[in-house]
């Protein structure tokens, strides 16, 4: 087949989690299927991350404007380069491709009442987008691929489309992520804050504010891709700007200085009100960190029985899960080696596997 990927924004910088997943699985796929001729379309980017192969092309489709990239250039590139079918891999499509097409669909977010306003135009604008374009895609395409069962749900109840329609692919994580990475020093709390109010951010700093009153040690909160001002921001508005001295914004995170990241915490703070599947927390538990993380939505489907879950409504579960962890060490070396294992049973290698199967189902 002539298979035509959307990889739009892997080669951007600053890349987060749709744009790690077709990176990934790209990249799998290059190494083992040699029988299917693929054009990956991205824009230009100064991250160059991926290159071409005997039967990989990549294609720069040139366009600062995201819809005019997705509606006009890449249906029109799709047909010059004739291919069979379109995988589009970020939760939409064109409206008018005139080929078979695949969409990923990680949520329907974007479908569902916001817990809260968003403080990123960036992210308002891609909610209002994907909330036109969403409802009419979904009729066109021959498969519906998804990240976790609980996420399929979500759609079929949102979008009332008929079972087999949707697929489920489980994400994996970077082999970067492992054993070595894991320090001994274990000196501070860590987590990804944003400013989308699934990542439920204020309740985290309040969960912490109570663990600063409770804890021997009072270990520093070290919280990535969130700038300094906003964490003031949320903590101006819980009432608890006295805990700033202790809170340490990293900015930005490189993918490449991640599990250093992760293999310097003593806790991996996980505790969203709404996530479709949770790279993040494979990647804690493969640095053998343990981490807190919620019980709600996709994350105990992904993390299992053995995590230790708190209720991220409620800042006081948050904070009693950390100083269990912190207080007890018999718990906290079972915490780890259940994490150990459990991280087994993810890869980007099976999920290429899914995706190519789904592929050749379109045949």
């Amino acid at each position: 087949m002539r298979i035509a990927i959307e990889a739009q924004r892997i080669f951007r910088r600053n890349k987060h989690g749709m744009d790690f997943v077709i990176l990934e699985i790209i990249r799998c796929l290059q190494k083992t299927d040699h029988r299917n001729e693929y054009w990956i379309f991205v824009a230009p980017g100064e991250d160059v991350c991926l290159q071409e192969t005997a039967n990989f092309h990549i294609e720069v489709l040139k366009s600062g404007f995201y819809p005019l990239w997705e509606q006009v250039l890449l249906p029109r590139a799709v047909r010059k380069v004739r291919a069979d079918i379109l995988h589009c891999t970020s939760n939409t499509a064109p409206l008018y491709v005139g080929v078979p097409f695949v969409v990923t669909l990680h949520d329907v977010i974007c479908l569902e009442k916001e817990n809260g306003a968003s403080k990123s135009l960036y992210q308002r604008m891609g909610r209002i987008y994907s909330r036109f374009v969403v409802p009419k895609i979904i009729r066109r395409c021959g498969r519906l691929i998804t990240v976790s069962e609980y996420e399929k749900q979500r759609i079929l109840e949102k979008l009332s489309l008929k079972e087999d329609m949707v697929k489920v692919v489980y994400n994996g994580f970077g082999k970067e992520f492992n054993e070595d990475a894991a320090s001994k020093e274990r000196d501070y709390l860590l987590f990804l804050g944003a400013t989308a109010p699934k990542k439920n951010t204020k309740g985290t700093l309040l969960a912490y504010s109570i663990y600063l009153e409770k804890s021997r040690r009072k270990l520093p909160l070290k919280i990535a891709d969130l700038s300094q001002e906003h964490v003031r921001a949320y903590l101006e508005e819980i009432g608890k700007s006295e805990i700033l001295s202790h809170i340490q914004c990293t900015g930005y995170v490189p993918h490449s200085e991640l599990p250093a990241l992760y293999g310097g915490a003593s806790t991996f703070l996980y505790t969203s009100f709404r996530e479709s599947f949770g790279i993040p927390q494979l990647e804690a538990m493969a640095c053998l960190t343990p981490l807190v993380v919620s019980d709600k939505s996709a994350l105990p489907e992904i993390a299992g029985p053995g995590a230790v879950y708190a209720d991220p409504y409620n800042p006081e579960s948050i904070a009693e899960a950390i100083l269990r962890l912190e207080n007890d060490e018999e718990f906290r070396k079972q915490t780890v080696e259940y994490g150990r294992q459990r991280v087994k049973e993810f890869s980007w290698e099976k999920a290429a596997d899914g995706v190519l199967a789904i592929y050749e189902s379109l045949k």
